[in-house]
């Protein structure tokens, strides 16, 4: 007995979870839900819930969270400036400790104390 398959159309293939996600993340989800507990058909718990899903550009771009992440970026740049003079600092110190020529200890001079016990 042979089995008949129908032909699949070209690009229709199994998609993977990095490909729904990307897609998902690039265009957005949005879930609206309107749940009502009821116990003898007297409601007892409304749930109204909105979900959105989506990468920051998007969302932006449908005007979502946008203050939200003006108020993000700006805070984060304040934060940048405040340390940057610091990280220089750090840096540059960093730099001219390397840049230092390692220094042995001198050695003794002739005559000195450690010569001396040393050579008993």
């Amino acid at each position: 007995m042979e089995l008949m398959t129908q032909p699949q159309a070209p690009g229709l293939g199994r998609a993977t979870l990095v490909d729904l996600l990307d897609r998902v993340l690039d265009r957005g989800l949005v879930i609206n839900a309107d749940i009502i507990i009821s116990l003898a058909g007297v409601p007892l718990v409304g749930i109204s819930l909105r979900a959105a899903l989506a990468d920051m550009e998007t969302m932006v771009k449908y005007g979502l969270l946008k203050e939200w992440d003006q108020s993000i970026r700006a805070r984060e740049l304040r934060i940048r400036e405040t340390l940057q003079p610091v990280v220089r600092e750090e840096v540059l110190l960093e730099r001219a400790s390397l840049a230092l020529p390692l220094r042995a200890y001198p050695e003794p001079a002739e005559g000195t104390q450690a010569q001396k016990v040393s050579g008993v």
